[in-house]
């Protein structure tokens, strides 16, 4: 248990030691090479101009949290259904799959030109942005779960009387359960680029990709910096949520047996009748 709490322990402090680690380092490089501010600002300037820059940062921040997370949500959620569909039908799946790779060698930038004449500036066009780089890791990760499901457990629940639904329900899905989360992974980090990069093109006030191009055209690198940590710091939340849900929804592959309870057990023993044939009586 002690070398349980331990790991834990570290992999909770390593990161934030080499996170201190990596702004102790860009410190030391500005303060012995004498970088200009506006070169490489100082890790100090940066958190100073977050916190006087903050009323106008918390309201940004949190629109680009908004664009991430519904368009994560619509994302997942067309690329599941789309993936289920594709690996039910081999005429679906031959169908759309072609399609789906073609799509991807298109610029998303590009995309977004057409979205603003489609969809107007606001917040669809953004959203439909981050939707379009969850959606193709979802879908393929999804399809190669479904279509690496173990024949012997599909031939052994036909024999047992399953239909094709419970089939699904019951192997095909939870099958891609690893799957999905790792793609879910990748997608919580790609979908800030996505919610930036429809600031970029379909927004006029508003969000942190705003602000960072506003500060940009100022030279005003601390501001631009201060945006990429907030951006960053979003990212990072996204991954660890997705984390967290992963190991609650497999805990199969952290944890080979089920867990325990130290009550559960004591209590069954002290609990337990013992027979009379122990005790030495006779009926």
């Amino acid at each position: 248990m002690t070398r349980v709490r331990l790991r834990g322990s570290l992999q909770i402090l390593l990161p934030l030691l080499l996170t201190a680690a990596v702004f102790g380092i860009w410190d030391l490089v500005v303060r012995v090479f004498d970088i200009q501010p506006y070169v490489l600002p100082a890790p100090r300037a940066v958190f100073s101009q977050i916190g006087t820059d903050w009323d106008v940062l918390q309201p940004a921040m949190f629109q680009t949290i908004e664009e991430f997370v519904i368009g994560f949500a619509v994302g997942v959620a067309c690329g599941f259904v789309l993936a289920v569909a594709m690996g039910q039908s081999r005429i679906l799946q031959r169908g759309l799959y072609p399609l789906l790779i073609a799509s991807q060698a298109v610029p998303i930038i590009a995309i977004a030109a057409a979205l603003v004449i489609w969809l107007g500036f606001g917040l669809t066009p953004k959203i439909v942005i981050v939707a379009l780089i969850v959606f193709f890791p979802v879908v393929v990760n999804v399809l190669d779960g479904l279509t690496n499901v173990d024949r012997d457990a599909i031939a052994l629940a036909r024999a047992m009387g399953a239909n094709d639904f419970r089939i699904l329900l019951h192997i095909r899905l939870p099958a891609t359960l690893t799957p999905l989360f790792s793609a879910l992974k990748l997608a919580a980090t790609f979908s800030v680029t996505g919610a930036v990069l429809g600031e970029w093109s379909a927004s006029t006030t508003g969000g942190l990709g705003v602000y960072l191009l506003e500060q940009n055209s100022r030279l005003n690198t601390a501001g631009v910096f201060a945006a990429i940590l907030l951006l960053s710091a979003i990212g990072i939340v996204g991954f660890l949520l997705v984390a967290g849900a992963e190991q609650l929804a497999t805990p199969w592959r952290t944890r080979p047996t089920p867990r325990r309870l130290p009550f559960r057990r004591s209590r069954g023993v002290r609990g337990r009748a013992v027979p009379a044939s122990i005790k030495g009586g006779s009926s």
